[in-house]
């Protein structure tokens, strides 16, 4: 039986998380994977990943995090902003990897059709700490606190004079597509939609760099069955408004190696 399974915040740069990747497989042929974002930093690793996770499900479908789009010093693929982006969904595709720039894929298993949308919208720091009315007050804070996302540094807009401007324009652009879209939905984008999976966050300074207000309502809006997520490393389900939202992340092993059970990848999405 076909079913839609996900992980994300793969980040196999560490030696022990390859080895999760190497682990991961389906349970029936016809399986899709959803990878929900931040595979690896380096052009090379991603392409690995997504590579290996292309020849055993059926159909792989990736968005990406804010790791895949840094340019590390280290990496030889030294493109910025959207010619990184670019690259790497050509390369996905190269993979027969479906991304956020290619007809929407339609999954026709128990609980279907379902459309498969996965989503590049970033962030436009308004998620601010408590007390921030402007961006401008939401990175002072931040800074204060010495809780900066690394994005500030190696997450260039080029060319987009400031992140929050790309994201303003992904999230029009995607808007409209999502539009066109007759049935239910499975949205996939690394951050999650609504600010409330925030709320737990150790840091919550950390907030602003997780996603934007002008998704609140798109999981209601287009008929989402879930919503796939992660870059929180807080693996958990909670519902919105009535909707399953799924934290499908690895994370970094001192964070998945203490559980009980580990990892519990990849985490099945579909049917319920």
């Amino acid at each position: 039986m076909s079913a839609i399974y996900a992980a994300s915040d793969l980040h196999v740069a560490y030696p022990d998380n390859r080895e999760v990747v190497r682990g991961l497989r389906p349970a029936d042929e016809s399986d899709w994977l959803l990878v929900a974002g931040d595979v690896a930093e380096r052009f090379s690793t991603v392409e690995w990943a997504l590579g290996t996770l292309r020849e055993r499900f059926d159909t792989v479908v990736w968005t990406p995090g804010n790791h895949e789009l840094w340019t590390p010093v280290d990496d030889p693929v030294t493109l910025r902003g959207v010619e990184r982006y670019e690259a790497l969904v050509e390369m996905a595709r190269r993979l027969d990897v479906h991304t956020p720039e290619d007809p929407y894929p339609v999954w026709h298993g128990p609980d279907g059709p379902v459309t498969v949308a996965p989503l590049f919208l970033l962030y436009d720091y308004t998620f601010r700490p408590e007390g921030c009315a402007t961006k401008e007050e939401g990175l002072a804070y931040a800074h204060e606190t010495g809780v900066v996302c690394t994005d500030e540094y190696l997450l260039h807009p080029d060319p987009y004079p400031t992140r929050d401007e790309w994201c303003r324009a992904r999230v029009e652009a995607t808007e409209k597509r999502l539009t066109e879209i007759d049935g239910p939905t499975v949205l996939v984008n690394h951050y999650p939609l609504v600010r409330e999976p925030t709320r737990v966050l150790r840091y919550p300074e950390f907030a602003q760099w997780c996603g934007t207000e002008a998704t609140a309502d798109w999981h209601t809006r287009f008929a989402a069955a879930a919503m796939v997520y992660g870059h929180l490393h807080i693996p958990r389900t909670t519902e919105y408004d009535g909707v399953r939202f799924e934290e499908v992340s690895l994370g970094y092993p001192r964070e998945w190696q203490p559980r009980e059970r580990p990892h519990g990848l990849p985490r099945r999405i579909l049917p319920a």
